[in-house]
């Protein structure tokens, strides 16, 4: 069986997912208008909806998978999507155009903040404070990530540990609340899980971003190095070739992304990214959707193949 097939074979996973989407397309719509348009427009491109998912298989049968949960967290992902391509200047999204290309950035700007306003009407309307404020802590750390990415932007001398807090912070602590709220608070563990594995998720990331899977990422290959974003495959290349560093700070890119390949970086950025998934495995002692969450593990670093 594979990974993905494993954790589709959980009871009642489809069946949730089904109902999510209706959600999603429901609060979406609440306010008819041009944002509305633009939000359904990033529904409609689809998605591996991983971090409802998560809210499920980190959920028990006595108490189910809170379906405002699921829809929060991935109108929290979705509207960070819209401004990631605004502030980077990305043309497009899954092979259709960015929000801002065909909207216009005012647009785009709005839409994302409509996106995160229902993320939060739902889990407002679930009737939980916690969970609000939970979500809203997440969502704080987004913001602190994509700040400290735009300070360490063209900077070949960030360090390892500098990178691994931006991935923590705009990547994993939205996997973190999504475990969190799925299990509703019974297990601390759910949450570890999901800081190691959004970790191994970004990494892994920006790998395929260095070796051309664009299909996988959402994204045209190659954008980390053009913009200099300091990715964990970038750093350790760059300390390898001059090339590689002079191009993310800055230089000439003719020929860096191949002789990136040609380092033992894409290598040594797998075996962390492996680490962190290993990590967020030994969460998992005596949780009921164990084979489900492993298999997740599994799914997010092994993308490639």
């Amino acid at each position: 069986m594979t990974a993905l097939a494993a954790i589709r074979d959980a009871p009642g996973l489809e069946s949730y997912l089904d109902e999510l989407e209706e959600r999603l397309q429901k609060t979406v719509a609440t306010h008819p208008g041009v944002v509305a348009a633009v939000g359904a427009d990033a529904l409609a491109a689809g998605g591996k909806r991983l971090r409802p998912m998560l809210v499920f298989l980190s959920s028990s049968p006595e108490d189910p998978a809170p379906l405002a949960a699921g829809a929060a967290v991935e109108l929290i992902h979705m509207a960070t999507l819209v401004h990631d391509d605004l502030i980077d200047g990305a043309q497009f999204r899954r092979g259709r155009a960015a929000a801002w290309a065909a909207y216009g950035p005012e647009t785009a700007r709005a839409a994302g903040d409509y996106l995160f306003a229902r993320a939060f009407a739902e889990l407002t309307g679930a009737g939980e404070p916690a969970d609000v404020a939970l979500l809203a802590e997440a969502t704080l750390c987004l913001a602190r990530g994509e700040a400290l990415q735009r300070r360490q932007t063209r900077d070949p001398d960030t360090t390892v540990e500098s990178y691994l807090e931006r991935c923590e912070l705009k990547t994993a602590k939205l996997f973190e609340a999504a475990c969190i709220l799925g299990s509703r608070r019974s297990d601390p563990r759910l949450g570890s899980f999901g800081l190691a594995l959004g970790v191994a998720f970004q990494i892994t990331d920006d790998i395929l971003d260095c070796t051309g899977d664009g299909l996988e990422t959402g994204k045209i290959a190659g954008v980390d190095l053009r913009e200099g974003t300091p990715t964990l495959p970038l750093l350790l290349a760059a300390r390898e070739d001059d090339v590689v560093r002079r191009a993310l700070a800055g230089g000439p890119l003719d020929g860096a992304l191949v002789r990136v390949a040609a380092t033992s970086a894409l290598t040594r950025a797998r075996a962390t990214a492996l680490d962190y998934a290993r990590r967020a495995r030994g969460c998992l002692d005596g949780q009921l959707h164990r084979d489900g969450l492993e298999a997740l593990a599994d799914l997010v670093v092994h993308r490639h193949s």
